[in-house]
C-alpha cells in the first residue's frame, strides 16, 4: 500500500486546536442558521414591512463561504494537507468580511428600535422593523465571538502552532 493509502487508513490525529476550531465553527454555523431562519421568516416580501438592510447576495454569499470553509477545514483535519489549512484561512477572511458587513448594517437596526420607543412622534412600539431586527442580541454576539475564535484557532493551526 502506498503512503496515501496508509495515511487515510491511519487513525485521525487532530490537534487540540484544530478540533477546537471545528467545534467553534460548528456552533457558529448553528447560530448562523438560526439567524438565517429568522431572517427568512421575517423577510416577507409580500408585506409592506420595512425592507431588510441585509442584501441577499451578502447573506447567501456568507452562507456559501461558511459551508465551503467548513468543508475545507474538515478536509485539512482528515488529510493533513497544509494547502487546505491556508485555503481555509483565505475563505475565512471572506466570511469575516461579509459577516462584518452584515453586522455593521445590523447595528443601526438594533439601535433604532430602542431609540424610537417613547420619543414624541415615534411610531408605536409595534412598528415594523426589518427582518434582522428580530435577531436575538445574545445570538448575534455569540455568533461573532465564535467566528473570531474560529478564525484565530484556524490561523494558529495553519501556522503550525496548534500541534
Amino acid at each position: 500500500m502506498h503512503d496515501t493509502g496508509r495515511r487515510l487508513l491511519a487513525p485521525i490525529q487532530w490537534g487540540a486546536m484544530g478540533f477546537a476550531a471545528l467545534i467553534t465553527w460548528f456552533v457558529a454555523i448553528l447560530a448562523g442558521l438560526y439567524m438565517l431562519a429568522v431572517w427568512l421568516i421575517e423577510n416577507d416580501v409580500t408585506s409592506r414591512a420595512t425592507p431588510s438592510r441585509l442584501p441577499p447576495p451578502v447573506v447567501f454569499g456568507h452562507l456559501l463561504l461558511a459551508g465551503t470553509g467548513f468543508t475545507l477545514w474538515v478536509g485539512y483535519l482528515v488529510l493533513h494537507r497544509k494547502v487546505l489549512a491556508w485555503a481555509t484561512v483565505a475563505v475565512l477572511v471572506g466570511i469575516a468580511t461579509l459577516g462584518l458587513t452584515m453586522f455593521l448594517r445590523w447595528v443601526p437596526v438594533y439601535r433604532g428600535a430602542d431609540d424610537l420607543v417613547g420619543l414624541p412622534g415615534a411610531p408605536p412600539a409595534g412598528h415594523e422593523i426589518p427582518a434582522e431586527g428580530h435577531f436575538p442580541v445574545i445570538l448575534v454576539a455569540l455568533h461573532g465571538l465564535l467566528a473570531v475564535t474560529t478564525l484565530i484557532l484556524v490561523l494558529l493551526t495553519a501556522l503550525g502552532l496548534g500541534a
